[in-house]
């Protein structure tokens, strides 16, 4: 099974301007029409069995609207999982992740970029912990962002985040996931704070040659993904920014990850984490 754990959709009615005005903003083409059906058409071409999709909250507010076109995504196809959002002003915090929990979500995605909060930020803090304590995923975007000058989830700030978190709710378990190689063009702090830490990570936006958002070679995902641990990693693309099967292909040229290795990343890993 192939799970591509990071993937954006958006209403019919909205889907053509915002992927527009991101694509605009972010100098970048998109590879569908960031529809549900472009997303379906995009996975059936690719040979993607699930995906992950991540919406995001830019302003507080939002959580009604966004929660119920998720929960429409999952009642309605089998081979999406969308994830919950929530915005660090919200009010009610603990009794929307609850909300989320009680409707069957499996998890939320924060980007801190867009809400222009630090993830180390008290606000945020509060919400991992609590969707920690609730048994959610989190995921956030992680590193340089093309339409923000200041990053907000820089490695060691997301380190220090995850360390509060882990001393106000213990547990062993990993749950929370940093996606683009642990941290979009920011390589050098990934491997002194981020790898080796109880954590996932995810590869969306890791292939210098493949969209314009990352610098790393091949050696340097190889060696992230080696001394990080296999297990720990998610097979992403950030559809639709990268193409899916384009994608897929890139990374099976991938020299020394064994055809077991790779069995992981590209879903063993994500089915685990999704359906323990």
């Amino acid at each position: 099974m192939i799970i591509d754990f990071h993937t954006h959709v958006y209403p019919d009615k909205i889907a053509e301007k915002t992927i527009k005005a991101l694509g605009e903003v972010a100098d970048v083409k998109p590879n569908t029409d960031g529809t549900i059906n472009g997303l379906l058409d995009s996975m059936q071409n690719a040979g993607i069995d699930k995906s992950v999709i991540l919406p995001v909250n830019t302003r507080a507010g939002q959580f009604d609207t966004i929660t119920k076109f998720a929960k429409h995504i999952n009642d309605t196809y089998d081979n999406l999982i969308s994830f919950g959002g929530i915005h660090p002003d919200d009010d009610d915090i603990t009794e929307k992740l609850r909300t989320l929990k009680d409707n069957g979500f499996k998890g939320i995605k924060l980007h801190p970029d867009y809400t222009e909060t630090f993830i180390d930020n008290e606000r945020y803090i509060r919400i991992v912990a609590e969707a920690k304590k609730l048994g959610l995923l989190v995921i956030t975007h992680a590193g340089k962002d093309p339409a923000y000058s200041v990053i907000h989830c820089p490695p060691d700030r997301g380190v220090k985040m995850l360390s509060k978190v882990n001393e106000l709710v213990p547990s062993e378990e990993p749950f929370f996931i940093f996606a683009h190689l642990g941290g979009n063009r920011l390589l050098h702090d990934v491997e002194r704070y981020l790898v080796g830490q109880n954590c996932y990570i995810d590869i969306s936006c890791s292939f210098s040659d493949i969209g314009s958002f990352s610098q790393s070679t091949d050696e340097d995902i190889i060696r992230v993904i080696k001394n990080h641990g296999v297990e720990k990693i998610l097979f992403a693309t950030d559809s639709p920014w990268n193409g899916q099967k384009e994608y897929i292909e890139r990374f099976k040229q991938l020299d020394g990850l064994s055809d077991i290795e790779k069995e992981m990343i590209l879903g063993t890993n994500a089915q685990k984490l999704l359906f323990p």
